[in-house]
């Protein structure tokens, strides 16, 4: 794991899309999305019904590693508000086991706004300790500092050359945008309009890799010359912006 500081916190980059926190020797994941499969199966759109079991197993082996005492999860933990009860049995026999070993927390998100703790677990719509608020949408005025979901953040570039999609965590003064952690979840370009207004002012992408952070500088402190017309796709085509290496394991 790579240490990555926020607000004077150190965290640790546990993968892709999960922060462990050592001062609460706890995990933090944001948008499983479980369910999603399902879900869309009820529309009629068929989808292999795995990412349930895909997304906690995976979790699972996070708790394993880091041997966390306490998991926060910060909402749209399921795809939408009949997903927690919909849950497929062998994804809930192995989420019961998981909130009966530690504390879990759930945070209600837009997508599950009604989630219950039906498999164990406490539910808030927000947790606040040690200077800190963990949500699951980011508020652009906020007064603590906060750790928040609800974009999956990703980010297109260069590899190769070829142009590769990974997820990333969006880093600003006094917001953190955690990727979606979920099997099935999409993601919305890290420089988009809606990100760049929540996090309200200058930002990096910070791509986790096993053994170092590649930070990517997403210029929303400079004024756009470019009509509101851009596409997200054409800017993203020039990423990166600034590429900041070696980065600084715990970037201020």
């Amino acid at each position: 794991m790579v240490p990555l500081s926020f607000a004077n916190h150190r965290f640790e980059a546990a993968g892709p899309a999960a922060l462990y926190w050592p001062a609460q020797k706890a995990l933090l994941v944001a948008d499983l999305h479980l369910e999603k499969a399902s879900f869309y199966a009820r529309q009629g759109q068929m989808l292999p019904p795995y990412d349930s079991r895909a997304t906690l197993d995976e979790l699972a082996g996070l708790i394993a590693r880091t041997a966390a005492e306490k998991i926060f999860c910060l909402g749209d933990n399921y795809h939408d508000d009949e997903g927690e009860a919909r849950l497929e049995g062998d994804a809930a026999l192995l989420l019961t086991e998981m909130t009966r070993r530690v504390r879990w927390i759930w945070i209600s998100g837009n997508h599950d706004r009604d989630v219950s703790g039906l498999w164990g677990g406490e539910v808030m719509a927000e947790w606040i300790g040690d200077g800190l608020a963990l949500r699951h949408e980011a508020t652009p005025d906020t007064e603590l500092p906060e750790i928040s979901g609800h974009f999956h953040p990703k980010l297109r570039v260069p590899v190769r050359g070829r142009h590769v999609s990974r997820r990333c965590f969006v880093k600003g003064e006094k917001h953190l945008i955690m990727p979606a952690f979920g099997a099935l979840t999409g993601g919305l370009a890290a420089n988009h309009p809606a990100i760049e207004e929540a996090v309200h002012g200058p930002a990096d992408a910070i791509i986790a890799l096993k053994e170092k952070l590649v930070r990517f500088d997403l210029g929303f402190a400079l004024k756009s010359s470019c009509s509101e017309a851009t596409s997200i796709a054409t800017k993203q085509l020039v990423l990166p912006f600034c590429v900041k290496e070696p980065i600084d394991h715990c970037a201020q």
